[in-house]
């Protein structure tokens, strides 16, 4: 596995792990039929503007890391009681 990949497949680096692996998942199963996948895409796009508006937050507060770990992005959907995206 690739640097990049292994990057990517990170759960602390990147927060829409599991949208991107339903997205991908949903183009195999659907011959990729970019229609019958749609709601996928827009769930990890949801997701991935939803944790970049929380590391442009965290970085204008001077919080380290920018982006929350695993951990406590867990904390953080739990508090909110829902998935925001």
């Amino acid at each position: 596995m690739s640097v990049v990949t292994g990057r990517l497949r990170d759960p602390d680096i990147n927060p829409c792990l599991l949208e991107s692996d339903a997205s991908t998942r949903c183009m195999d199963e659907n011959n990729y039929d970019r229609e019958r996948c749609s709601t996928h895409f827009l769930k990890y796009r949801n997701c991935r503007k939803f944790w970049n508006s929380v590391m442009i937050q965290r970085r204008r507060n001077g919080v380290k890391p920018s982006m929350p770990t695993a951990a406590e992005r867990d904390i953080i959907l739990g508090a909110m009681g829902k998935m925001p995206y």
